[in-house]
């Protein structure tokens, strides 16, 4: 069993869904309305826990009760809570999910104790850090704090996975020479890269510009279409499986949680973790919700054995 650790966000979503996006100064129906838990760190930690592995969570909360739902959605799914903090100094992050009919999605984030997370906090989750396998991170909390972390983990030989987004044009480079394996999507690695993905060759030169950043693994996730990934010269592409999608909210979120509950540290087993992950993704994008789509380790086997 991998022992995984997630530094990153909690946010209560709220889900707003109509036919689709209003025009400037239109006025629109919605179809739909729901709340469930988000927030890309949280995701991608109960995505690790569910798949089966041993996983903590490093973060922040309010003195709320948004903050104590959060924690609860943690807990249930089995998520280790000790190093989520609860500050008084601002309000649980929130997100605002709108979705059309098609599935596309539009999101608003208000960070919250997110944007607290500090660097002192990481150094109190030393204990877990260096007890993981991976350390994850994205960037809806401070880089400060998520270099700090990586640093740490580098330290004590612990494999470390940076999921560049919300996408940003420049990633501090103190922190890519700490960042074993970094996994954006298309978009962000157009972002970082000035690459546009459109087919293969396209991946393979964005990764490369990635690569040249200095971190030598790279998964760019597509969508639909499936992941590319590159190792060293190495690389391939794991198309996705067919769906009829709901909500890709928590997609790319599942594809890494689940992604590093399966993957060794060496890496050598990259492509066929690539194929399981896109399999807990594809399972996840079939229900509403963020938190409440991700699958289990029972379902994603049973879907292998479909």
């Amino acid at each position: 069993m991998n022992k995984v650790t997630v530094l990153g966000s909690l946010n209560v979503d709220t889900i707003l869904r109509f036919k689709r996006f209003p025009k400037p100064g239109e006025t629109l129906p919605l179809t739909g309305k729901g709340i469930a838990g988000g927030g890309k760190g949280a995701n991608q930690a109960i995505a690790a826990a569910r798949a089966g592995a041993d996983t903590t969570f490093i973060g922040k909360v309010g003195q709320d009760q948004e903050g104590d739902f959060m924690v609860k959605q943690l807990t249930e799914s089995g998520v280790n809570d000790q190093y989520v903090q609860h500050s008084d100094a601002a309000n649980t992050g929130s997100a605002f999910i709108m979705l059309d009919s098609s599935s596309e999605n539009r999101i608003l984030i208000d960070g919250g104790t997110n944007q607290q997370v500090t660097a002192d906090d990481v150094e109190l989750a030393k204990p877990a850090i260096i007890a993981s396998d991976f350390l994850i991170a994205q960037f809806e909390t401070p880089q400060a704090a998520t270099i700090h972390g990586f640093e740490l983990a580098h330290a004590a030989n612990k494999t470390t996975i940076l999921n560049p987004a919300p996408a940003t044009k420049t990633v501090p480079t103190e922190l890519l020479a700490v960042t074993d394996l970094i996994v954006p999507n298309e978009t962000e690695t157009e972002t970082l890269t000035g690459v546009h993905i459109t087919d293969e060759h396209s991946m393979i030169k964005g990764a490369e510009k990635l690569q040249a950043l200095g971190v030598k693994t790279v998964i760019i996730t597509v969508g639909s279409k499936g992941a590319f990934w590159m190792r060293g010269t190495d690389h391939g592409f794991v198309p996705a499986y067919k769906v009829n999608a709901l909500d890709t909210t928590a997609a790319g979120d599942t594809f890494i949680g689940a992604l590093s509950s399966v993957l060794k540290t060496d890496f050598s087993n990259l492509s066929e973790a690539v194929r399981l992950a896109n399999r807990a993704s594809s399972l996840a994008v079939q229900k509403l919700g963020a938190q409440p789509s991700i699958p289990t380790k029972a379902e994603i086997e049973q879907a292998e054995r479909a």
